[in-house]
């Protein structure tokens, strides 16, 4: 077996690892890549390989940088399975239908205001596209092995992080491959921690936190602090997040906070229709997180759901005090640039970051003190209060990670450093190389590894 590193190589984003077998070949994640423009870049680039010619993709989960580049995929040629967890396909449909809308009208506004440097500017795929990858959707569940192609064996296994999310062990002739998907921490506020590994030859780890801890302080007590600051001096919070995973976490949050009456009782809104679907899926997955029902209760009764576009301008031009979660969490697109546009003028706001940013994005350059920022062409002033709270990520930190490869039933014949920066990847490999003693590599972009 050869694996391909074709994304997420020296690199956080744009998740894609291609095995070739003996008779068939496997894609590990079709991601998208996020980030500065040369990064972005590569989402326009042909793949490597003839995507008519793999048999299937199997997805760890349905984050954008995991799977948004399936549409286009599809649309090239690729017309074999997209093997999933159930939870994960129910998220990929959502996630891969606003994509594709938000591609389109990007485009479109690009186009209207003629601030695209390319003329037409252009949608990286359609919702026509995101439609023919959603037919291609097969599900497996957790523990049950499956064959994805002629030789292949798959099975998956918990990685915590967001609903579905999923670690993938994949045996070819004789040869085991275990990639571990974004893993999850070990005490997060919604998700159990990922399961132990199992047995492989070969390890996949992702790195994203890998050269840091996070922070031990109290997330509600930070949050707490901020919105009383905040709403005191009679402005108003927003919460850029992610709708898959960390808008649930941070309503989780406010409605404790509030129900504890902690916090000054404004309204706090959800302006994400994505989101709204996908916290109504946290209660009929109630068996992978460890939210009860009083608590998701509380959720659903004391936060208000914005769905239209006509709801989210007139909520975008209020100045009344007020919370918003709105996507998406790196401020690279979606409804939460309109409140950017309106918030970060004024310095009684406060912008509240929750988790990763990658390098190279608006939540990036914001989260380390740029003082203007470019929206739809135009330059926005920096005033209001920004705060980046990293321990509220969704993935498992350096220690974590280590204890994950830990529990491995014996030593791997090598492990591949993945999915981060170059220097929480080199922190990771260090730990792994200086005190386990096993064989560790960081690959880069392109590079083509035989699995023997």
């Amino acid at each position: 077996m050869k694996i391909g590193y074709w994304g997420a190589s020296g690199t956080v984003t744009g998740s894609r690892f291609l095995l070739d077998g003996a008779n068939g070949r496997v894609l590990i994640d079709c991601g998208m890549f996020q980030g500065g423009k040369a990064i972005r870049k590569r989402n326009w680039e042909p793949f490597p390989a003839d995507p008519a010619s793999i048999n299937a993709v199997v997805l760890t989960h349905a984050h954008i940088d995991h799977s948004g580049f399936l549409p286009a995929f599809a649309r090239d040629g690729f017309a074999g399975q997209i093997y999933c967890t159930p939870a994960t396909a129910e998220l990929v449909e959502l996630l891969l239908r606003d994509s594709a809308h938000l591609q389109e009208e990007e485009a479109r506004y690009a186009n209207k205001k003629k601030s695209s440097r390319h003329v037409p500017a252009k949608p990286l795929f359609t919702i026509h596209d995101a439609e023919s990858a959603l037919k291609l959707l097969e599900v497996r569940k957790f523990g049950v092995p499956f064959s994805p192609a002629p030789g292949f064996e798959a099975t998956f296994t918990r990685a915590g992080h967001i609903l579905g999310a999923a670690s993938v062990r994949i045996v070819e002739n004789g040869v085991s491959l275990l990639a571990s998907g974004d893993l999850g921490q070990n005490g997060d506020l919604v998700m159990h921690a990922p399961d132990s590994p199992p047995e492989a030859d070969y390890v996949l780890i992702e790195s994203t936190y890998g050269d840091r801890l996070h922070d031990k302080g109290d997330p509600f007590e930070e949050i707490e602090k901020v919105v009383t600051k905040t709403i005191g001096n009679g402005g108003s919070v927003l919460f850029p997040a992610f709708a898959v995973g960390r808008s649930q976490v941070l309503m989780h949050i406010l409605a404790e906070l509030r129900h504890q009456e902690r916090i000054p009782n404004v309204p706090i809104y959800l302006n994400s229709p994505m989101a709204t679907d996908v916290t109504d899926m946290y209660l009929r997955y109630a068996s992978e997180h460890n939210l009860g029902d009083e608590q998701c209760a509380r959720i659903w009764s004391g936060i208000e759901f914005v769905q239209t576009i006509e709801q989210s301008k007139e909520l975008t031009s209020s100045t009344e005090p007020k919370i918003v979660i709105s996507a998406s969490g790196m401020a690279t697109g979606g409804r939460v640039l309109h409140h950017l546009i309106q918030m970060l003028p004024h310095s009684q706001n406060s912008i509240v970051f929750a988790g990763h940013q990658v390098e190279g994005t608006r939540g990036f350059l914001l989260a380390n003190g740029e003082k203007k920022i470019r929206i739809y062409g135009d330059e926005i002033d920096v005033f209001a209060n920004i705060v980046h709270m990293e321990e509220l990520s969704a993935h498992a930190d350096k220690d974590e990670l280590i204890s994950w490869l830990k529990k491995m039933p014996k030593k791997p014949k090598k492990v591949f450093v993945i999915h981060g920066e170059p220097d929480a990847a080199g922190s990771l490999q260090q730990v792994i190389r200086d005190e386990m003693k096993w064989p560790v590599e960081i690959p880069q972009h392109g590079d083509a590894v035989d699995l023997l």
